[in-house]
């Protein structure tokens, strides 16, 4: 069979992006695009919603007709906290929330991809089970953990695993497919640095938090420029600080919160060693205390040989333009997934030739829709 979309198909999930990208919601509180993905399940013939013990997200499962292997397709459904600029008949509705990074893009296209592989399986077409997973909490990269930890491979048992994201870099519908390193390990952290405050008349009375502050996130800018090979792709970035009064208080803590990204896992261990010995040792310069709080290691999204193989014979079967990108120090929960099953991530191009690149994460992003096809296509085709 032809593996696209019929125009009916599209349409359809055409809408139904359209109404996730006017209802955006945080990670965690995808209470109605879970409902509404559940919705537009329940009418393709042959899919089975799986009873995963999640708040938000969604397992459900296309059974085949042979011995072929049981493929697990993988989207997101989470928006950032932003505000909306891009003027669209469907821009976001929610006051502070938008799908900044396109997961309503990615939603739509594996429901387009659940119709296609509906039809290969009322066919015969289709020889493995197919497991379609929406998941959650992807932006704060913990909603794979909660899948996982949910039981999902205990309820599945997929022998590979694909998974997406739009690129806004690629012109819409070429695919970008890559071997090796593709996004980035990653480890986000909080740091509380801890003084002794009071007025801020008598500064010989209190241990400022503020001041050693701004020495940790000044001396911490020297981890990249001093500790990194600078032929390994590395970044460390403070992008909260909060703390402080409104005039002369001192305050007694102050908090951060940064993330290190690195394309190699020996560089985001080195990186690691030298953040915990620069905080804790410049608040003690600073005759401050500093507690560190880490989150869950993320690791490198790696597309090995034998995935990337598989990979080129589905975007081949569906005759997709290809495109070249480098890299990136963005990183995907996606990789969670790679220590349970092989796993291949695809980078599809969403960007409208022509007009001003909108990158992930901006007030502005938006997709060009007409690459749901070639998206939904190569879903579809990487489970046959």
């Amino acid at each position: 069979m032809e593996l696209k979309l019929t125009e009916q198909e599209y349409q359809a999930i055409l809408d139904v992006k359209h109404d996730l990208h006017m209802h955006p919601e945080l990670s965690g509180e995808e209470v109605r695009t879970t409902q509404k993905i559940k919705e537009c399940l329940q009418v393709v013939p042959g899919v089975e919603i799986l009873p995963l013990p999640v708040k938000t997200g969604v397992l459900a499962r296309i059974k085949g007709r042979g011995d072929g292997p049981e493929v697990m397709l993988r989207a997101d459904i989470d928006a950032l906290p932003q505000t909306e600029l891009y003027e669209s008949p469907w821009k976001s509705v929610n006051a502070g929330v938008m799908h900044a990074c396109g997961h309503d893009f990615h939603t739509a296209s594996l429901l387009g991809a659940a119709m296609i592989l509906s039809r290969a399986a009322q066919s015969g077409e289709l020889k493995g089970d197919v497991d379609l997973v929406f998941q959650p909490a992807e932006e704060g990269t913990t909603g794979a953990r909660r899948m996982i930890d949910a039981g999902i491979f205990e309820m599945i048992h997929p022998d590979l695993c694909f998974g997406m994201h739009n690129w806004p870099s690629v012109p819409a519908g070429q695919v970008v497919l890559r071997k090796g390193a593709l996004m980035s390990a990653k480890r986000n952290f909080t740091v509380r640095i801890i003084g002794h405050g009071g007025h801020g008349s008598m500064p010989h009375l209190n241990v400022d938090p503020i001041v050693c502050a701004a020495a940790v996130i000044e001396a911490l800018q020297t981890v990249i420029s001093r500790n990194m090979n600078p032929l390994h792709p590395a970044v460390l970035s403070v992008n909260m600080i909060h703390g402080g009064s409104p005039v002369n208080l001192v305050v007694d803590e102050v908090e951060l919160r940064a993330t290190v990204r690195s394309l190699s896992e020996e560089g985001l261990t080195r990186a690691l060693e030298r953040v915990e010995t620069i905080v804790v040792k410049t608040a003690e310069a600073y005759e401050c205390r500093a507690e560190i709080a880490w989150k869950e290691r993320i690791p490198a999204v790696i597309n090995t040989e034998e995935m990337y193989r598989l990979a080129v014979r589905a975007a081949d079967a569906i005759s997709c333009e290809r495109a070249d990108a480098p890299p990136s120090l963005a990183s995907e929960d996606f990789a969670l997934y790679r220590a349970c099953v092989p796993s291949f991530f695809y980078w599809i191009g969403s960007r409208t030739e022509g007009e001003q690149i909108e990158e992930l994460h901006r007030p502005n992003f938006h997709t060009d829709d007409r690459a749901l096809r070639t998206a939904a296509a190569l879903y579809a085709a990487s489970a046959m």
